[in-house]
């Protein structure tokens, strides 16, 4: 009876871990470098949201997503960006500030969109496809996140590619590596059930004029 509460207990310590490395398996070969990048013809880039600081400035692992987002914006991947975070408070704001930085790389306002309430990973990609209409699309965060992105976008029906914004080494990695697990768990049955994000809305189609998404 023993042996079999450990073994028990064994299958259940180990199930996080499996689901994740299954997940990570599963989407490896659309992670792509930029030159790779250069030779896809896709909707949008999708820049996921990252943590601004105080002054309103991007923190480092949102600004190194934005320095990617870029420069696959300027390999011909796409001609769309779609900058998607949290702003669901007054006092806190992701998306403009993402902006703001692609507009001073000289990017043109017009082709930059805003999803401002992309909440969760879950909630960008959902978004992404039901409200901006996209199909294909190049994904931009740090490798760690990208693995359980491209998941997501795979089971929602896109075609997917990710690039790796891992232009730094970044403190706290063990940290955001034990929550970044969890995240995996949790979207895995999310994907199962896909429920509603917190807020769909009217479609504001990707191919139109980003200015729309400004406030």
């Amino acid at each position: 009876m023993l042996l079999a509460w450990v073994l028990v207990f064994a299958v259940l310590a180990s199930t996080p871990f499996l689901i994740s490395a299954a997940m990570c398996a599963s989407v490896q070969a659309q992670i792509v470098t930029l030159d790779e990048a250069a030779d896809l013809d896709t909707d949008a880039i999708l820049v996921l949201g990252a943590r601004v600081c105080d002054n309103g400035e991007p923190s480092g692992i949102l600004e190194d997503r934005l320095a990617t987002g870029v420069a696959v914006y300027e390999s011909g991947a796409s001609d769309r960006l779609l900058m998607s975070g949290d702003h669901g408070q007054e006092d806190y704001d992701e998306v403009n500030a993402m902006k703001t930085y692609a507009v001073e790389a000289g990017i043109p306002s017009d082709r930059i969109f805003m999803d401002h309430a992309g909440f969760s990973t879950y909630e960008s990609l959902y978004r992404a496809r039901d409200v901006f209409q996209v199909r294909t699309v190049v994904i931009v965060t740090q490798r760690y996140h990208l693995y359980r992105a491209l998941y997501i976008a795979n089971r929602m029906g896109l075609t997917a590619y990710g690039v790796a914004a891992d232009l730094h080494t970044y403190t706290g990695m063990p940290y955001f590596m034990a929550r970044e697990l969890l995240a995996r768990i949790k979207d895995f049955f999310y994907t199962l059930y896909m429920p509603l994000p917190t807020y769909l809305g009217a479609a504001i189609p990707i191919y139109g004029d980003g200015n729309q998404t400004n406030g």
